[in-house]
């Protein structure tokens, strides 16, 4: 299958979907995490693609950008559409997950306190927009996103909102029952609870 290393910092962040579809899949991998951005910098960052993080190196050659790693594992594990048109709806509904995380990003990566309040505001009008959509979805597709059966914007989906659950400090997914349902049970599959069971405990 090839030699596989995931290089990130010490926290779930961009890396944990892919963390997610490797051990759902499966695929022994190194689990690289640095210590501190002391390391990063020093011993790291100068060997990455385009100097950032989450990188998967496979056999000796690294590859950058978060969700195209994952829909690469995909690809080889049968979690894409049975067609390129398939395959596309699928992408869609994960660029719409991540539109949502890059609106809860900016909020968190905010410094400025009183520019932090507008887009709390904004946020809190933008969350609900976003989670309705995906409500609707899952709810049409018996408890998955596409076709009533999973697909990686399922597990990237439980990947990416335990991130944004730890940041906003809430389950973003609580108010809403199948998205809830759908997080539970990708969570508690055999393979990604093995992982989350021994996983390191981290600040994010």
């Amino acid at each position: 299958m090839g030699n596989y290393k995931l290089y990130y910092f010490n926290v779930t962040g961009l890396a944990e979907p892919i963390r997610y579809l490797l051990h759902y899949c499966e695929i022994e991998f190194d689990d690289i995490r640095f210590s501190d951005f002391e390391e990063w910098n020093v011993k790291y960052k100068k060997e990455m693609p385009m100097e950032q993080v989450p990188v998967l190196e496979i056999d000796g050659v690294k590859f950058h950008q978060h969700t195209s790693i994952c829909r690469y594992i995909a690809n080889k594990f049968n979690l894409c559409g049975a067609n390129e048109e398939e395959s596309l709806k699928i992408d869609a509904i994960v660029n719409d997950i991540n539109d949502m995380r890059i609106e809860i990003a900016n909020y968190y990566k905010e410094e400025d306190p009183n520019f932090k309040t507008k887009l709390e505001q904004k946020l809190l009008e933008k969350l609900p927009f976003f989670l309705n959509k995906f409500e609707s979805r899952v709810l049409e597709n018996n408890g998955f996103f596409f076709k009533n059966k999973i697909s990686w914007a399922d597990i990237y989906y439980a990947g990416i909102t335990e991130v944004m659950s730890n940041i906003l400090k809430r389950d973003i997914n609580e108010k809403y029952s199948n998205l809830k349902k759908l997080t539970d049970n990708i969570r508690h599959n055999e393979k990604i609870k093995a992982y989350l069971d021994k996983r390191p405990t981290t600040v994010l």
